[in-house]
């Protein structure tokens, strides 16, 4: 691996920056790329996102190759000399290691002498809010490209150092939060009969939507619901509090399963309030697309990785995690794979989480093969 790019990784980890606000990184990215092969770009696709374009002297496919610009909202408890120098904000989920990987294949790529085609090296912004890819898909200067493939990796703690993780159904779930906030009638609290407390329509509620819980992942109709907030009154233990609300997060397998489970859950919260006599609201957001592999593009992730001599992993089914690379899904063929992070590495968005260096070369040579395979079948 050329010492750059792992330099490119670290100084990424140091200054790490939240979903929609990745100016820096996007500018360090271009940095790099110009001083060791420069690229036709498009700038802020789809909010702060960069797109590194190399095209070739004919027409031909256009293959893009996704990575990720943002970090989250966590402290960093790692000590190394490359930590974050933000506070509060930290690379937990590897994204730097992606943009270094995807940014690596530079060198390849100066050394190639493709007769057609376009390579087209996405940074994508926000991925972790679910917006990113969203907008980007929105933005007529990706539409124009109208790309003939589009391909992501994901590094997976817990999973054999530079394996190749890949699935047939697709690479991860159907992901959308909700929030349900209620309003009652607020009383004094030696006198709850005056008013309506929300605490008995919320604990309803949380056993109810416990029994929508369908938890196997070998099943179609796979459903988990997760409780993620509740919130109820203040701290004042004189007042029986008028308004509460919870907040969760849905995950299916694909989007039908998720249209009924949400049908289910708003019929669910209509009842429960007016059981308990409650005004409510709901919020939807954060929305996950499932993210569906095509069958021509996992066979070139599988082709990929037996040359590279990679050990594959097969996987029954896809990851439970949310991952907005599915919105692309909906509309070009796609296919995203893991790469293994090792079997002791911390977990993804844990505070102790860094991206394995080891494993970037294994990313290089895997996107090289597919770009080769996609552009030389011409």
């Amino acid at each position: 691996m050329n010492p750059s790019v792992l330099n490119l990784r670290k100084t990424l980890h140091q200054n790490p920056e939240l979903s929609g606000s990745e100016v820096h990184t996007a500018a360090r990215i271009k940095s790099f790329i110009d001083t060791h092969h420069p690229a036709q770009y498009i700038e802020q696709v789809g909010g702060q996102g960069l797109m590194a374009i190399y095209e070739y002297a004919l027409p031909g496919k256009t293959i893009v190759i996704r990575c990720e610009l943002d970090a989250l909202p966590i402290a960093e408890q790692n000590t190394f000399s490359h930590r974050s120098n933000v506070n509060g904000i930290a690379h937990k989920c590897g994204h730097d290691g992606h943009m270094a990987i995807v940014a690596g294949l530079i060198f390849w790529i100066k050394e190639q002498t493709f007769s057609s085609g376009k390579i087209v090296l996405l940074f994508q912004p926000a991925e972790e809010t679910g917006k990113g890819a969203y907008e980007v898909m929105k933005d007529a200067r990706f539409q124009i490209l109208n790309p003939d493939y589009v391909f992501a990796l994901h590094n997976i703690p817990g999973m054999p150092l530079n394996s190749i993780i890949t699935m047939r159904q697709g690479f991860s779930a159907e992901v959308q939060s909700f929030a349900v906030y209620f309003k009652g009638k607020e009383a004094h609290a030696a006198e709850p009969e005056n008013g309506i407390n929300p605490a008995r329509g919320i604990a309803a509620l949380i056993s109810e939507l416990s029994q929508q819980n369908i938890p196997d992942p070998s099943r179609e109709d796979m459903t988990i619901l997760t409780p993620i907030h509740i919130l109820m009154g203040e701290k004042a233990y004189g007042v029986s509090p008028a308004r509460g609300e919870l907040h969760y997060t849905l995950r299916t397998w694909n989007e039908g399963v998720m249209k009924k489970v949400k049908q289910h859950i708003e019929a669910t919260i209509q009842k429960i309030a007016h059981a308990h006599g409650l005004q409510y609201e709901m919020d939807w957001f954060e929305y996950f697309p499932s993210s569906i592999n095509n069958a021509l593009c996992h066979k070139m992730i599988i082709e990929a990785a037996r040359a590279n001599q990679l050990e594959l992993i097969e996987r029954p089914y896809p990851f439970k995690f949310g991952e907005d690379f599915g919105w692309y899904s909906k509309q070009y063929k796609t296919a995203m794979f893991g790469l293994g992070a090792g079997i002791h590495s911390p977990a993804l968005h844990h505070a102790d989480y860094d991206f394995p260096d080891e494993i970037m070369a294994a990313g290089v040579v895997m996107f090289a093969g597919i770009i080769s395979s996609a552009l030389e079948s011409e």
